[in-house]
């Protein structure tokens, strides 16, 4: 089920045309995580979230949902 976390990293991901391959790479994750994460099947843990706030330049918050 899609939430707004997963919504907001697709869409993050998409305004700088980045692969998931890429992002994964990027932030220290596999693939297959990154897609799951994006079509809600599972969430990022702590740790990933962090990872993905500052490559995006954005707060945990936002990536959760809490602000926009």
């Amino acid at each position: 089920m899609k939430t707004k976390l997963s919504t907001r990293i697709y869409e993050l991901r998409k305004e700088i045309n980045l692969s998931q391959t890429d992002l994964a790479k990027k932030i220290g994750a596999s693939q297959k995580a990154v897609d799951f994460w994006e079509k809600g099947i599972n969430e990022p843990k702590a740790s990933f979230i962090i990872a993905l706030s500052k490559y995006f330049g954005v707060t945990a918050d936002y990536l959760l949902g809490l602000e926009d």
